[in-house]
């Protein structure tokens, strides 16, 4: 089981790194929404987004682009639905 700890490292707006993902909801090269284990969504925005790693297991997701914003919103919706 997958505990809530979350973790964003971003470098040199490049390369990202985010743990503590439960799921890739979507993702396009210009956005790229993560399901958290702490309930909640964070939204991706760049260009040339690729996703280059998601190990469930551990919840560690990799990404490699230009990012332009991070933003957290609203509950995933396994939140919505397992209440």
């Amino acid at each position: 089981m997958q505990d809530n700890r979350h973790s964003v490292i971003l470098e040199q707006r490049k390369n990202l790194t985010v743990n503590g993902v439960e799921s890739v909801n979507s993702f396009s090269e210009a956005k790229i929404v993560l399901g958290l284990t702490i309930g909640e969504r964070l939204t991706i925005v760049g260009s040339g987004l690729k996703i280059t790693g998601f190990v469930k297991s551990n919840g560690t997701f990799t990404a490699e682009g230009e990012f332009v914003s991070l933003s957290y919103g609203g509950k995933s919706l396994a939140s919505r639905i397992f209440k």
